[in-house]
């Protein structure tokens, strides 16, 4: 049983076939989705797929890239959101310098603003970033400093010192297919690190899928192919290590409740 804890269901890229996805996910042992909002303009669509579908939770946020189209996210609608029972994370939202798509400072607002929600709600901070290592580091810490909330790094792809920081303030590190491209020796190294009731696995798809389908679209029965790799990372059998993340997903999103 493992879960997908960051997909993106909503996308176009799965409208034709988006029913069967779900199914096949389901088929390959994947417990639970979520299915991420990356601007509020969309929740209502996004917020129906979970609706529709026991094993599909959802989230709540604007992502950094849409912050200039859809304006830095109120904080009081994030939280009205989140009251919402299929509503299971905050985000995501985060920082990305790589595109620069939005302005730095509404960015850093923006991310500011959805780290007050799941501080207030309890809920999981779900953290985008790139090219922004620096200014990650400490916003999260600044904002810890105000009070803890739950979190995770998700598609980790960043330096090290990003991810001991993330440890050091209590979040969580979700491993995407990244983790088994050729190229990433660098993931996998940090990967070994993390402790193994700190880490997470995802598909993010429709991007990013993973070794032996990359370059095709990513969808989260993918999921099992990170696990796989990251597993003997650590050493671990699929089994034990799909306990474990499964295990970490439900302590983080607590909100979310197993498929019966």
């Amino acid at each position: 049983m493992l879960i997908d804890s960051h997909c993106h269901l909503d996308f176009d890229v799965f409208d034709e076939d988006r029913t069967e996805i779900i199914a096949r996910a389901r088929a390959a042992g994947i417990h639970k989705m979520v299915t991420i909002c990356t601007r509020l303009s969309r929740f209502d669509e996004i917020h129906a797929i979970a609706r529709a579908h026991d094993a599909v939770d959802c989230s709540v946020g604007i992502h950094p890239h849409q912050v200039a189209e859809e304006g830095v996210a109120p904080t009081a609608r994030l939280i009205e959101l989140a009251a919402l029972p299929e509503v299971v994370g905050i985000g995501e939202t985060g920082l990305d310098y790589f595109y620069d798509y939005s302005p730095r400072d509404d960015q850093r607002e923006n991310f500011r603003n959805h780290i007050a929600a799941a501080r207030e709600t309890g809920l999981p901070l779900i953290v985008h970033t790139r090219d922004a290592d620096e200014d990650t580091m400490n916003i999260l810490r600044e904002e810890t400093g105000k009070g803890a909330f739950p979190g995770v790094l998700h598609c980790f792809s960043s330096r090290r010192a990003l991810a001991e920081t993330a440890l050091e303030l209590g979040l969580y590190i979700s491993f995407s297919g990244i983790a088994t491209f050729k190229n990433a020796k660098e993931i996998r190294d940090i990967a070994a690190d993390v402790p193994m009731d700190r880490i997470l696995v995802e598909t993010d798809a429709p991007f990013l899928a993973p070794v032996p389908n990359r370059g095709k679209r990513n969808e989260p029965a993918f999921v099992t192919h990170t696990a796989q790799v990251v597993a003997g990372i650590k050493g671990l059998d699929p089994e034990d290590f799909a306990r474990a993340t499964t295990e970490n997903f439900f302590r983080l999103f607590n909100k979310s409740r197993p498929v019966t």
